[in-house]
């Protein structure tokens, strides 16, 4: 069940032919999808031919195909890891017994939440990101957004399929409110506050990709450990993909970091108002877009102390990063893992029940996993000779979600009060003219192998190709 079947109306690699209930009921979702995607995709990006690559096999090995499509056309499809066979469930109470192939009964609404959870965000970020196009850096840009989407649409398409192959009419209707629901809507929004937040510049674009998609990658790994092996299957495909998203975020930022330390060594300045005269972005005001981006992403991992990850865990529907590496019973019988609150004013360690501080863990693998992206964007810096050090905000620090969700601190982690906290904001996250001027440098370029001002070229093109290649022809 390797080989992926194009000459199908979907592709697919599931023998989707074998069950036709199923195929028709994908099949009559699947023209509503792509109205969606005129409706809600890419703005005036209908006609474009663009450089994508399309999976053509779940191998490591080739996986994937390059060549020009049209987004309409591209053919999004339903692709599973194969199957491990005798896979064994390897954590909670379940642990030992056969992955389930079909949905546990007991198990069946807590599934489908989880499932639609994730299928949500895949066309939210879609929707966040659908007039970037306009203010492209460059054809390179362009290319790696319009790649970005179509691989979240593919996304969803993955979650759509489970909804349908192993919910009835509840996952029907579930796949059929994933394209109602629209990022930021006041009366219909997307589940998770994070999608519905703005995307209005390509600083913002890269910041998403890196840390929210990096959030992508640790929900990924979590759920590809689940005893649902259909799930377990799909999800490890997807990381795949979703590799290139975070590539894309880290290797953007850092290419806007190295052209305004291009510009401060040239004109000899460290003075962000004479940087920013000299049209690139001032390093505080990459930090503050980076406190805001990682501050809305911590709180995707939810409340530091879960009965509900409890449950998820405890029934084996969603591990933890890399479960098969940690040396433990994974049953987390009386283990503890440390957790942070506030008393007296101060910031203090406490002993959780391990089971309950799952969101708590992988937030904690997800901050070790950023800090490696921070020290590489410093190595740059460093490089030009600049005393200026990118640094990762406490984890408490901006929270709408969990212990701190009324608690003010600075990015160090020193707590504030309100008064405190008003009079500093603007030290700590984009103000409104922040995000007037990173607006303001948002020209669109699209001759081949032109860059905007404000962001360097990337030291290499895609799959082999140059920098200068016509990654997107307009038509």
């Amino acid at each position: 069940m390797t080989a992926i079947s194009y000459a199908e109306r979907i592709p697919n690699n599931v023998n989707l032919s074998e069950d036709r209930r199923l195929q028709r009921a994908l099949e009559h979702w699947q023209p509503r999808f792509i109205d969606w995607w005129k409706e809600m995709g890419p703005v005036e990006s209908l006609a474009h031919d663009v450089y994508l690559r399309t999976a053509v096999s779940v191998e490591p090995g080739g996986w994937a195909h390059f060549d020009y499509v049209r987004m309409p056309e591209y053919r999004w499809g339903i692709f599973l890891e194969p199957a491990e066979p005798g896979r064994l469930i390897h954590f909670g109470a379940n642990k030992g017994q056969p992955a389930w192939q079909e949905v546990p009964g007991e198990y069946r609404g807590t599934l489908r939440r989880i499932i639609v959870t994730q299928g949500d965000t895949e066309p939210a970020s879609v929707e966040q990101q659908r007039h970037l196009g306009r203010t492209c850096p460059s054809l390179y840009d362009l290319r790696n957004l319009f790649q970005v989407n179509v691989e979240e649409g593919r996304h969803l398409w993955a979650m759509v399929y489970l909804l349908h192959a192993h919910f009835g009419r509840d996952g029907r209707e579930e796949a059929e409110a994933l394209l109602v629901r629209r990022s930021g809507d006041r009366d219909n929004p997307r589940i998770l506050g994070a999608f519905n937040e703005a995307t209005p510049d390509w600083l913002s674009f890269y910041m998403f990709t890196f840390f929210t998609d990096r959030d992508g990658k640790f929900q990924l790994c979590a759920l590809s450990e689940s005893g649902f092996d259909p799930l377990a299957r799909t999800c490890r495909f997807m990381l795949t993909e979703e590799a290139h998203h975070m590539f894309v975020g880290e290797n953007g930022i850092r290419r806007t970091i190295q052209r305004t330390c291009e510009v401060m060594r040239e004109h000899r300045t460290d003075d962000p108002e004479e940087v920013r005269r000299h049209g690139v972005i001032d390093l505080p005001t990459i930090q503050r877009y980076l406190n805001f981006h990682f501050s809305v992403t911590v709180d995707l991992f939810g409340a530091d102390v879960s009965s509900n990850a409890a449950t998820f865990y405890t029934a084996g529907l969603k591990g933890r990063y890399q479960e098969g590496r940690i040396g433990d019973d994974h049953a987390l019988l009386g283990a503890e893992y440390p957790v942070l609150e506030l008393v007296d004013g101060k910031l203090v360690t406490r002993m959780a029940p391990a089971v309950n501080a799952l969101n708590e863990r992988l937030r904690d693998d997800f901050i070790k996993d950023t800090d490696l992206g921070m020290a590489r964007w410093n190595k740059v810096v460093r490089s030009h000779g600049i005393d200026f050090a990118f640094r990762t905000p406490h984890k408490a620090f901006n929270r709408k979600i969990g212990t701190f969700a009324q608690v003010k601190v600075d990015p160090s982690g020193r707590p504030l009060s309100d008064a405190e906290w008003a009079a500093r904001e603007r030290e700590f996250l984009p103000s409104d003219e922040d995000r007037a001027y990173v607006q303001s440098l948002m020209g669109r370029v699209v001759e081949p192998g032109k860059f905007a001002g404000w962001i360097a070229p990337p030291s290499k093109g895609i799959e082999g190709l140059p920098v200068e290649f016509e990654y997107v022809r307009f038509n």
